[in-house]
């Protein structure tokens, strides 16, 4: 009688599993040249997860379980690449240190907090730092400003004065979100006024094509769920007509 397989389970961990592409992992073991067996061997013998067997890594490449973040790091060793390649975008603290291939305790000493506190911080994905602590966050994890404002638990406030800013008089919230974003006024300007504009006229163009209200509230909120997302496209295309 043949004995069950394994369940690609992960060992017992009290975090969860960071976010995982699937299709990366396929793609990079494919081009070693490497079967999920090799792959099972690599991580038990050099990295010692012996609990690894082939069906984890098949599980894992079709997105029917994701490894811990130990396992992570053994696979991305194992395949010759940074756990980065293997992770989608990371979106919480603890995801963009992983991406980094970094230990708590670096970070931790890096911004200058206790270690368990700063493991607390990641467990509730709520940082709590000073300026300057903040500021070695961004240099240690090697920050973009879009995931600086996400990691630092800023991007909620930013979504509220950006449709506020979209829907009203956007003037008057410059400054407000200056304090979120650290650029130039003439950036957050141009990016306010532009999204004012573009709002403004989703909600005429769908008042003018449907000819009610019900489908101009519906685009218009649309927009303003993924304000945030416009803010930074807009710098971004403010960004490229200035090195044109």
């Amino acid at each position: 009688m043949r004995r069950p397989s394994p369940r690609p389970s992960d060992p017992p961990a009290a975090t969860p599993s960071p976010p995982f592409d699937a299709s990366a992992a396929r793609r990079l073991r494919a081009a070693l040249g490497m079967a999920p067996e090799h792959v099972a061997h690599g991580m038990r013998v050099s990295y010692g997860h012996a609990h690894v067997t082939p069906d984890h890594v098949i599980a894992w490449e079709r997105g029917l379980a994701a490894p811990a973040a130990s396992e992570l790091t053994a696979l991305a060793g194992v395949l010759w690449c940074s756990p980065a390649e293997l992770i989608g975008r990371p979106r919480t603290l603890r995801e963009h240190r992983i991406a980094r291939c970094l230990a708590p305790e670096d970070v931790a000493r890096a911004v200058g907090h206790d270690l368990h506190a700063y493991l607390r911080m990641e467990e509730t994905d709520h940082w709590r730092g000073t300026e300057r602590q903040s500021t070695a966050l961004a240099e240690v994890l090697d920050l973009g400003l879009a995931d600086f404002v996400t990691v630092t638990g800023r991007e909620r406030r930013l979504g509220e004065l950006l449709r506020s800013a979209a829907t009203t008089r956007w003037q008057a919230y410059v400054r407000p979100v200056a304090r979120l974003v650290p650029l130039t006024r003439r950036s957050l300007e141009a990016a306010l006024h532009g999204l004012h504009e573009d709002y403004q006229g989703h909600m005429a163009a769908t008042l003018s094509w449907g000819g009610g209200s019900g489908d101009a509230g519906g685009a218009g909120q649309d927009f303003l769920e993924r304000i945030v997302e416009h803010f930074w496209t807009k710098l971004q295309d403010d960004g490229r007509r200035e090195v044109t």
